[in-house]
């Protein structure tokens, strides 16, 4: 008999987030599930894993087809455990998300969302990352569904090269969707200020803020541009991050002089 594929799904915004919850309602007919997701929220914790402290590892529910964890370490985390401890065979893909809050540009390398299908991708598996531009805890991503259906089905049928995942990002729910657009890497970055403020005990201490600046943005191939203009923007994303032309470009430096 025909077994269904298995999928182990992630996030950076905690089990408790409506997101995941959305998104494993979205595939759950497609596939067994096994979640595995952080305790609290993880945003911004990029790739980073738990060195320092005890990991723990809590099932909060199981039925025929869907088993739900919590892990008290970041996403990372979450695929490392699942992966090592929790499943009993390498799972057929990874997917993480769907994030509050759009993860595009350079956002991609601060992102626990994108590091969960990135880790699922240094252990062979194809990983998808999915993030919704809405901050909303209470967003609605039913816009997202068929896309994430599709998405998923053509990953399942068709693999991904090795070292690559995909990085998936939805605009706001109030914009109608267009279609999938496959894009690349928008050249932008974030301008940091810090906010400062005093504690009447302990001094001044001080809150990240900041505001994304785009470098190109009238060009209508990259993944900012396409999320500001209604589309999902798919970025494939690899993890071998050589610059092999300038790679071969300093190659004499390797000769004594």
């Amino acid at each position: 008999m025909h077994q269904k594929p298995l999928i182990l799904i992630t996030n950076d915004d905690s089990f408790r987030a409506n997101g995941i919850k959305q998104l494993v309602d979205f595939v759950k007919d497609m596939a067994r599930i096994v979640v595995v997701a952080p305790k609290n929220p993880m945003s911004a914790k990029s790739h980073s894993i738990t060195v320092t402290e005890p990991l723990w590892i809590h099932k909060i529910s199981e039925d025929d087809n869907i088993t739900w964890y919590h892990l008290n370490g970041t996403p990372a985390d979450c695929v490392k455990f699942a992966i090592h401890e929790v499943l009993k065979n390498k799972p057929d893909l990874v997917l993480s998300g769907i994030n509050h809050g759009p993860n595009y540009s350079v956002s991609q390398f601060y992102s626990g969302t994108v590091a969960g299908a990135i880790e699922g991708t240094l252990n062979g598996i194809p990983s998808v990352a999915f993030s919704l531009n809405d901050f909303d805890s209470e967003a609605d991503f039913s816009k997202t569904r068929e896309y994430i259906r599709q998405i998923t089905r053509n990953v399942l049928q068709n693999p991904l090269p090795t070292n690559v995942c995909l990085n998936v990002n939805f605009p706001n729910a109030n914009t109608k969707t267009k279609g999938l657009k496959i894009c690349r890497q928008t050249h932008g970055k974030w301008v940091e200020k810090f906010i400062e403020q005093s504690h009447p005990w302990a001094g001044k201490y001080y809150w990240l803020s900041g505001t994304f600046t785009n470098f190109e943005p009238d060009a209508g191939d990259n993944d900012v541009w396409a999320v500001e203009n209604g589309f999902a923007s798919v970025l494939p994303l690899n993890i071998d991050m050589t610059d092999y032309k300038f790679m071969e470009s300093i190659k004499h430096w390797e000769r004594i002089e």
